[in-house]
């Protein structure tokens, strides 16, 4: 009984992972609010907290258990196990069903957000002159975001490492969109798409005992981005562990006002009805990336009319609130179970 419980606990993590993988590379929702809403959210920031001066000395001096115990090493790999499976496997779902099923991918995502909201509130009583403010701020910086024009891309290093510090803001910081920043910073495709793409090309081709990749000059060149961009990624998640740790120690309630202002601002990002904008080139042709689809460069919103499909995206909205519902059971079962 007790190994079944284990092994389920075991899966349920790397599936967490599968969420919090799969959230992060849309834009506009965050993998933090995965945590946040299935009660993990927590114990993720303080495991990341642990990642210290004392956790290197530990693996310095060959000491492995004990580093790995520190660090919470079975929370952590099996979570980042999932997130990375998720990049090559949900996420590529998710890129195939919001291509072709756009609005409803949205639908689900933006009925996430608001049973989000609803999930982070409704336990939340320390309503103040303070957290009101905080709130508010949240919102306006929320809504900020989601309405700024994206910059070109730039694949200077220095730039990418800096691109991996802000993306993993997602999972730090639930309602933050790390995706919908790199569309912003305009790198969405590159650090996301293109990058990603070279590393499941060169391992499929290392797989085949394929190894010309070494000579192309391309593929080598998007397979420094990703290393660099990883690097920074780290760097921003233990970074912005640690400054959330004591943040949340120190002024939860504050924290998490400002965390439901994010996420109500978010819900502009995610608005389910809006026509794409893509980028044109010099000529005032599309402008296209390497896998030949057009480079999207905003999205103007509208408010849609009373059809069979808007009702069918209704619903979807709908679907969303329950997964963030059923999360939150779920969450609660796991915390009686540990507590």
């Amino acid at each position: 009984m007790e190994s079944t419980r284990t092994f389920r606990d075991k899966l349920f993590l790397i599936l967490k992972g599968l969420g919090m993988g799969a959230a992060n590379k849309v834009p506009g929702v965050s993998g933090g609010v995965v945590a946040f809403v299935a009660g993990f959210y927590e114990e993720f920031i303080y495991s990341l907290r642990k990642i210290n001066a004392k956790a290197f000395k530990l693996l310095i001096n060959g000491r492995f258990k004990s580093f790995y115990n520190y660090i919470n090493g079975r929370f952590l790999s099996l979570l980042f196990f999932g997130m990375i499976v998720s990049y090559f496997s949900i996420s590529k779902v998710l890129d195939y069903l919001i291509k072709y099923y756009e609005l409803y991918v949205w639908s689900v995502f933006f009925g996430m957000i608001i049973g989000s909201i609803y999930y982070i509130n409704k336990d939340f009583n320390d309503w103040n002159y303070k957290t009101y403010l905080t709130l508010f701020i949240g919102i306006i910086l929320g809504v900020g975001v989601s309405f700024l024009n994206p910059a070109k891309e730039n694949d200077n290093l220095w730039f990418v490492f800096f691109c991996g510090i802000i993306s993993v803001s997602g999972m730090a910081l639930p309602g933050f969109s790390g995706s919908f920043i790199l569309m912003i910073l305009g790198n969405y495709v590159l650090l996301l798409v293109e990058s990603v793409n070279a590393l499941y090309d060169t391992f499929f081709d290392i797989i085949k005992g394929d190894f010309s990749f070494a000579s192309n000059f391309e593929r080598i060149r998007m397979l420094k981005v990703l290393v660099i961009f990883t690097l920074g990624s780290l760097t921003g998640l233990i970074t912005f562990s640690n400054l959330l740790s004591y943040i949340l120690k120190h002024y939860k309630s504050i924290t998490i006002s400002a965390i439901i202002g994010f996420i109500i601002g978010s819900l502009g990002v995610v608005w389910p009805w809006k026509k794409t904008i893509y980028k044109l080139n010099e000529t005032g042709d599309f402008l296209f990336d390497s896998r030949g689809e057009k480079v999207v460069e905003n999205y103007k919103r509208y408010i849609p009319e009373l059809t069979n499909e808007t009702y069918y995206a209704i619903a979807f909205i709908f679907i969303g609130i329950a997964i963030v519902l059923a999360l939150e059971i779920y969450g609660q079962k796991t915390r009686k179970q540990h507590a």
